[in-house]
């Protein structure tokens, strides 16, 4: 059974910075692209950042280019996402994905159960 769990989420004003964490358990995940989704109250799931899996390719939603990086640790099977210059639409839940590939969008396989993102003006 493969698991994903997130942590790092939290409350902050705008202009602040969060690192959330997703660490993968169940299986080697060095080969595998990992990326975040977030989900906003009353919208639908929307991808955030890829990254593959030895870290060399990375996208991005255009609203968070620039304020968001997407890493990774394959010997910690985890990865990570700093989130920079956070503004209150960045409020969600972010979830951790891996799995799947990225063509055009990003279509994973596995989700973790979420964190909360909160973004106060």
């Amino acid at each position: 059974q493969v698991q994903l769990v997130e942590s790092g989420g939290g409350s902050v004003q705008a202009g602040g910075s969060l690192r959330l964490s997703c660490a993968a358990s169940g299986r080697s995940f060095s080969h595998v692209n990992m990326g975040w989704f977030r989900q906003a109250p009353g919208e639908e799931r929307e991808f955030v950042a890829f990254i593959n899996g030895n870290g060399g390719s990375t996208y991005y939603v255009d609203s968070v280019k620039g304020r968001f990086t997407i890493s990774r640790d394959n010997a910690k099977n985890s990865v990570y996402l700093q989130m920079n210059s956070l503004k209150p639409e960045d409020t969600a839940v972010y979830y951790c994905a891996a799995g799947g590939y990225y063509s055009q969008n990003y279509n994973p396989v596995f989700w973790g159960q979420g964190t909360q993102v909160t973004v106060s003006s």
